[in-house]
């Protein structure tokens, strides 16, 4: 039986427009930081680069390192007709999955040219508008795409990737300073705003910080579109932790020191594993971790993270986190407070 705790209404508010985060902050660690206290229920504003006044040494804080690729392609068939070809994911050497716009221009065998260096033949048509298509290219493929692809916004962000200056600051500031992984087709948002000089001034602090890697795909950031969220089904994605990672976090766990994920994917990767293995080990997985209210957390303790869309996963899993009544006053607050919301907008830390 559905109860209406489990309505996708539950996770709906409204925001104007205007508060969509269109271009980063001019300093990545100038952006607004709300500091929400689960216990004392209280909200405080700050900034983040304040944020090396919550941490000490009894602090482990984890990044997810992957990389955003610049994985929006144009190209041409050979009748002269323009095809966006996404990349979403490697499937072995050089088959990806792909959504292909507009998709009824293709069909099996149809070839895409995309550059001189580069072309798309496409395999088959998967489900949910998904296709497989064949790279063919002669060379280093991410060097060929750092050249010819497009760094994939969100579509909230509504601007065209015709103005150099705009595409020079989005391959920049789209991407974390710690990001190493290739894979990514959506940034994790969260670690947008950590610079070189915070991170070493945590570390100076002795805060311990490592890393996993969890690939971003587009279905992080796709709506909910069932009435039951009890009925959504998350994309998996594919996530690591390396050795090093699973032993700092084992190690903290024992001491009692305190977990910090940056970000929703930090999260879900860290939950996964330990729901899968009991324990952090140093594995390749998949995800499909839907975390909802009523999820019990084994081992993050607290949280940094961006402002969600509403009916999306992501406002789920703070809300889990920190308590459905009290993330939408935080969210009405920061409405008042003119925050900006999404991917290039302000954040919080949840305690």
């Amino acid at each position: 039986m559905t109860q209406d705790k489990y309505s996708i209404e539950n996770f709906n508010y409204e925001l104007p427009k205007e508060l969509i985060a269109q271009v980063p902050s001019q300093k990545r660690e100038n952006c607004r930081m709300m500091v929400l206290d689960r216990k004392a229920q209280s909200i405080e504003h700050k900034h983040f680069y304040d944020i090396t006044d919550y941490f000490d040494e009894n602090d482990v804080i984890v990044l997810n390192n992957t990389k955003v690729i610049p994985a929006r392609l144009y190209g041409r068939k050979d009748t002269g007709a323009h095809i966006e070809v996404f990349l979403l994911k490697q499937i072995s050497d050089k088959v990806w999955e792909v959504l292909i716009n507009p998709s009824k221009r293709v069909k099996e065998e149809t070839l895409i040219d995309i550059s001189p260096d580069l072309y798309a033949k496409v395999l088959t048509r998967q489900n949910e508008g998904k296709w497989l298509v064949e790279l063919h290219y002669d060379g280093d493929f991410y060097s060929i795409l750092d050249k010819v692809g497009n760094i994939p916004l969100p579509p909230y962000i509504e601007r065209t990737m015709t103005d150099e200056q705009l595409k020079h600051l989005d391959y920049d500031r789209y991407q974390t300073v710690y990001a190493k992984k290739e894979g990514s087709v959506a940034a994790p948002t969260a670690g947008l705003h950590f610079t070189e000089e915070i991170l070493e001034k945590l570390k100076s602090k002795g805060v311990q910080i490592c890393n996993v890697t969890l690939n971003v795909g587009l279905g992080t950031f796709r709506p909910v579109k069932v009435e039951n969220i009890l009925e959504h089904k998350m994309d998996s994605e594919e996530f690591e932790i390396c050795a090093q990672t699973a032993k700092i976090i084992t190690e903290a766990k024992k001491q009692g020191k305190k977990i910090t994920a940056v970000g929703t994917t930090s999260v879900r990767t860290l939950e996964t594993c330990m729901q899968k293995y009991g324990e952090i080990i140093e594995t390749i997985d998949d995800s499909t971790l839907f975390i909802y209210p009523g999820f019990e957390f084994k081992v993050v303790d607290r949280l940094i993270t961006n402002f969600h869309l509403p009916k999306s996963t992501l406002i789920m899993l703070v809300s889990a986190f920190a308590g459905k009544d009290f993330v939408f006053k935080a969210y009405e607050e920061a409405i008042k407070e003119q925050y900006k919301f999404y991917s290039y907008g302000d954040c919080m830390l949840i305690n």
